[in-house]
């Protein structure tokens, strides 16, 4: 009995297959009530009230001929299966009626919470007509999301009864990091090279590691000319390159609680993301070999090194349901990990705190030995909170203790920066808004001066 209740209750709601009367009925209904209870005065008795309502109520039901059935409609969505965050997308609902009857339609699709909510879609449709309603959208949080199914509801043109079906239609989206930084630099890369008002120009000279001096031959770029030896053995001689391989970058994305710091766009994690995906790009676009691996208790992910932009693809399909743990990060444990899965000298670029790292003498330990064979340079995102409360002005002694503090945590801070940059650890930090640029403007630094 309670599972028939059930199901008659799902039907009134709707939720699958049904039909309700709309407001225009019940208003209706209800106008003509209150004549008809007006007319009581007159001697119209309750019997006849309610047969007239009944009858008005049987009568209405003539216009459910007046709509397409459900199998004379197709609707299907249309939508991108990588999608990036934030970023406003299109979607689109496909609607072919078979029928030769016109109506008016709300489309509502099963869309995750952190999906915006462009619902309930309307459109008038006439008979035999394929319509595509186009509605934007964007999701705030990364990661893969099932749509499951589509709600529709239509009425004829007389509005009395709303019909409702369910179209089963279960697809997955994948939501990948903000990738606007990493276009921007493959639009304009001179961009990326200009931080902090310092302009870092590309090697001019050479196109890669100095191989021989050799006589100077017509087409030679006399760029090239060794005017040093030219002079000692008085013929024109001039340096020889090989062909410059591609270097080895390695991009290490710290995923433990701290990363979960809320910023004012989002969090430090997602930043770090996208910060790390346009030295990806930069890389990548130079020809260099770039591995990944994101880790936090232990390691989530690991891409081995490659090349060719294609690569991109594969790094995006790994990180791209990367989420924030709630435990804190073993830099020890993935040091050993990188020790056995990179043999080659590689550019590490650690994208994680600055200030839960500098206390970390155990990872300094390790990092002693990593540089021997590897250049190490930590990024992380300044502390607003931290910065502004040093700048503030002391009106009471609250105030005066909370600066106070925070001008000791920068002073503690700028200790330990100083320990492990004795050790030949560099270590730096932007704003959030500046991440990207300053990852890949030290990326490029590096590969220009040759450090690697």
């Amino acid at each position: 009995m309670a599972k028939s209740f059930k199901n008659l209750w799902d039907q009134f709601l709707f939720r699958d297959k049904g039909i309700v009367p709309t407001k225009r009925l019940l208003l209706l209904i209800l106008a003509l009530s209150f004549v008809l209870i007006l007319l009581t005065w007159t001697g119209l008795s309750w019997p006849l009230i309610i047969a007239v309502n009944g009858a008005i109520l049987l009568l209405s039901l003539v216009d459910l001929t007046f709509s397409p059935k459900r199998k004379e409609l197709q609707i299907r969505r249309v939508m991108d299966e990588e999608m990036e965050r934030g970023i406003e997308n299109k979607g689109s609902v496909v609607v072919r009626n078979t029928s030769g009857k016109g109506m008016a339609m709300k489309v509502i699709d099963h869309f995750p919470q952190s999906f915006s909510q462009p619902f309930p879609l309307k459109k008038e449709i006439q008979g035999y007509e394929q319509v595509r309603i186009t509605y934007p959208f964007h999701s705030e949080e990364r990661g893969e999301y099932t749509l499951p199914h589509l709600h529709i509801r239509y009425r004829s043109r007389f509005g009395l009864w709303e019909k409702q079906m369910r179209v089963d239609q279960t697809e997955s989206v994948r939501i990948i990091p903000d990738l606007t930084e990493s276009r921007n630099f493959l639009e304009d890369a001179q961009r990326f090279l200009l931080y902090e008002g310092t302009r870092l120009k590309r090697r001019q000279v050479g196109t890669g590691e100095f191989s021989k001096i050799r006589s100077y031959v017509v087409g030679d770029d006399i760029r090239k000319i060794n005017w040093r030896q030219t002079a000692k053995v008085q013929n024109l001689m001039t340096n020889e390159y090989e062909p410059e391989h591609g270097k080895f970058v390695t991009l290490l994305i710290d995923c433990g609680r701290m990363m979960g710091v809320e910023l004012e766009e989002s969090n430090r994690l997602e930043k770090s993301l996208e910060a790390a995906m346009t030295v990806a790009t930069a890389a990548l676009k130079r020809g260099d070999y770039v591995a990944v691996l994101a880790f936090s208790k232990h390691v989530h992910v690991y891409v081995p090194p490659a090349k060719g932009m294609a690569h991109m693809q594969t790094i995006l399909k790994e990180i791209y349901n990367l989420k924030v743990e709630g435990y804190e990060s073993d830099y020890t444990a993935v040091f050993q990990h990188l020790q056995k899965v990179q043999s080659r000298r590689s550019l590490l670029l650690l994208f994680s705190d600055v200030s839960t790292f500098l206390y970390e003498e155990a990872a300094l330990h390790y990092l002693q030995r990593l540089r021997r064979s590897h250049l190490f340079l930590m990024i992380g995102i300044e502390d607003n909170v931290i910065d502004s409360e040093t700048k503030r002005e002391p009106e009471d002694v609250q105030t005066t203790l909370v600066k106070t503090m925070a001008q000791k945590h920068v002073l503690d801070k700028k200790q330990e920066l100083k320990k492990w940059e004795r050790q030949g650890l560099q270590m730096i930090e932007a704003p959030e808004e500046e991440l990207a640029t300053a990852a890949v403007s030290h990326y490029i630094t590096i590969m220009n001066r040759g450090l690697l």
